[in-house]
């Protein structure tokens, strides 16, 4: 097996070294709970990379959202290039849960889409845990939630060798009990064909276009290899071969078949219930929906919402948690929580939120009792199941300090860099006093950013700065993930000078080139206004020489007085270290936007092959045809924001605006 190895044209620096050889000595002695405090801009993910190294144990990293977490998931790839690096979210681009209201009688079927990359990742996490100790797995919460059983997943791979007697019909009914489709016209993951003594299996775990084929001679196995679906190039020869299942909830037809006797006799003594409390409606409702279920399950091996039925069929009793992505890693793995004081809670917030939905369903006649127990993790439920855990935040709670055995800071950046200045103005005269501050930061080059409190005010105060011929734009909630990106990446490159937002601009965003803030409002009580909340602002200008923060406050809150007091500490720390090593801090700016410019080069050159290569295949000039180029590459398009490249999405967006302004739009 291989072993973990961080590649990385950088050794650890500042006090980076000595909080990865504490926390790998905790680690390594047993240590169950410890906290890497890691101020913004200190490498805490360079960090993390190199105690995974030190001690060579699988390890899950938990974040709160997807865009965090792809963040860390491509960032962990290029740190261990040579390692299984996987990523694990939640698979629905949308996802309305089945609920009911019985204030308005109102029922509400579930509704979802799903998307196959997220889906293929999801499998290949547990492939990889399958198969390999080297896994690292970047998760969200969805790491919580009911998967298949680790142990029936194992056991119903189907193994072939090279040299055995097969017999091929048994082989596809093997394939088609683990969820593969055959399919003879075309591959696609999931899929595999048989033609003559040649089958191909497509599995939906593999990473790139990767199939296998199997060649026989008399029904016996002459050659295995893997090969490059699009290429047909032979990539590896092989000896064996085992196909795990295209699908997480796999169940064998025997255990379906004693399922279903479980659910018959569950649904006579709920129907008893019912009765009995005099619920006539719910009664019959609760009889027709689930002998529906039932008889699909016996027809068609499946159903419409089986998940609900996940109890009976593991043979699980009511009240055991179900089997997570947990249940697939070994026992000795390592946890860590990244941003952990958002993490923890949203963890902890899981279980009661779907619970309370669901007890309506089984009150009101939906659902069965069992449906209770396809749920996700308690927050006991979830720590018994994690061996040791390390919380990385730039501000840990209480209860993340007071559980670890040692809480090692990590202060000294790499670049030398300081925390800001931070200077507490009053209320009075706010607007000329920011519109000084930040023309000043425009004649040097520099960026600004202005955090409100409302959404209203984020755009009043646009209008207000933009009548001042400033360029300006606002972010919050109700801008989409797509034009973000762009907002960021145009005030990181200059084309604005100035951002207001309201919590997107809390946490999680690197921006180098801003060296003011400005927090209106800073004495107000409340989650904005936090200690955390304004640490974390704060830090949002720690990455720049320059950097300067400005609260607007009538009254000196303990809010305020703690995020400047531990701001005050830490920039006193930073600063004896860079006399004593002699550091002089440097912003690198420029560097940051070479990269830009050469990510948004990269970005159009391949928009520009994808583009020359359908337009092969269509004449602008006839409108159906252009119609329907357009129309494949606003797919395109869609897909490459689902895969957080925005980059390439833009360039692909800005080839369809030179089309439709060249040729029109296109008819149908």
């Amino acid at each position: 097996m291989r072993k973990f190895h961080v590649v990385s044209p950088y050794e650890p620096s500042g006090d980076q070294a000595e909080a990865i050889e504490k926390l790998s000595e905790g680690f390594l002695r047993g240590d169950r709970y410890q906290t890497l405090k890691g101020v913004t801009g200190s490498g805490k993910t360079f960090t993390m990379a190199k105690i995974i190294e030190k001690v060579q144990r699988p390890t899950l990293i938990i974040s709160h959202n997807k865009t965090l977490s792809a963040q860390l998931y491509r960032e962990f790839k290029s740190f261990f290039p040579d390692n299984a690096v996987e990523y694990f979210v939640s698979y629905y681009d949308y996802y309305q849960p089945e609920a009911y209201v019985p204030a308005r009688d109102l029922y509400i079927e579930k509704d979802a889409a799903t998307n196959k990359e997220i889906d293929a990742l999801r499998l290949k996490a547990t492939y990889s845990l399958m198969e390999r100790r080297d896994v690292i797995v970047v998760a969200t919460v969805s790491c919580i939630y009911g998967l298949g059983m680790p142990d029936l997943y194992k056991e119903m791979r189907v193994h072939i060798e090279k040299g055995e007697l097969l017999d091929i019909r048994k082989f596809e009914r093997d394939l088609c009990s683990i969820q593969y489709t055959r399919n003879d016209m075309a591959m696609d993951r999931g899929n595999f064909r048989v033609r003559g003594d040649v089958i191909e299996v497509y599995p939906p775990y593999m990473e790139t276009d990767t199939a296998y084929r199997i060649e026989l001679e008399f029904d016996e196995v002459a050659r295995i290899r893997r090969f490059n679906v699009v290429t047909r190039e032979t990539e590896e020869e092989l000896d064996e071969m085992q196909f795990y299942p295209a699908k997480h909830f796999v169940v064998p037809h025997d255990a379906l078949v004693s399922a279903t006797e479980r659910i018959e006799v569950e649904l006579e003594e709920r129907l008893e219930v019912l009765r009995a409390q005099g619920k006539i409606l719910e009664a019959e409702r609760l009889k027709t929906r689930t002998t529906y279920d039932i008889e699909m399950m016996k027809e068609m091996g499946y159903c419409s919402g089986i998940e609900n039925y996940s109890g009976p069929i593991s043979g699980r009793k009511s009240g055991e948690p179900p089997a997570t992505l947990l249940h697939y890693f070994p026992d000795d793995f390592l946890c860590m929580m990244d941003e952990a004081h958002v993490t923890s809670p949203q963890i902890g917030a899981m279980y009661e939120g779907d619970r309370s939905r669901k007890q309506n369903l089984v009150d009101f006649g939906f659902r069965l009792p069992s449906a209770l127990d396809n749920r996700p993790l308690k927050i006991e439920e979830f720590e018994k199941k994690l061996n040791q855990v390390i919380y990385v935040t730039a501000t840990p709670r209480k209860e993340e300090i007071e559980r670890s055995t040692q809480v090692v800071e990590q202060i000294i950046r790499p670049t030398g860099l300081l925390d800001p200045l931070i200077d507490v103005r009053p209320s009075e005269g706010q607007m000329e006093d920011i519109r000084r501050e930040v023309a000043a930061r425009i004649e040097k080059g520099e960026r600004s950013l202005i955090l409100t409190l409302t959404k209203k005010m984020a755009e009043d105060l646009t209008d207000y700065l933009l009548g001042l011929d400033m360029k300006v734009k606002y972010i919050h909630s109700e801008i989409d993930t797509f034009e973000r990106v762009e907002i960021l990446k145009a005030l990181r490159t200059g084309e604005i000078d100035v951002l207001i937002g309201i919590n997107l601009l809390r946490e999680g965003i690197d921006l180098p080139e801003v060296s003011f803030i400005a927090i209106l409002d800073a004495d107000k009580i409340g989650f904005l206004r936090s200690t955390t909340s304004l640490i974390q602002i704060i830090g949002r200008a720690a990455r720049n020489e320059n950097g300067t923060v400005v609260m607007y406050a009538d009254v000196m809150t303990p809010a305020i007085k703690e995020a400047v007091g531990e701001t005050k500490r830490r920039r006193e720390i930073q600063q004896k270290w860079n006399e004593e090593h002699g550091v002089t801090p440097h912003t690198v700016s420029k560097a940051v936007q070479d990269i830009l410019v050469r990510q948004q080069q990269d970005a159009e050159e391949n928009a520009e092959v994808e583009l020359g290569f359908l337009k092969k295949s269509a004449n602008l000039f006839d409108a159906k045809q252009r119609k329907k180029l357009i129309d494949a590459l606003k797919k395109e398009m869609s897909d490459c924001a689902d895969r957080l490249e925005y980059e390439q999405a833009a360039a692909i967006r800005d080839q369809i605006r030179e089309i439709e302004e060249t040729y029109g739009k296109g008819k149908n």
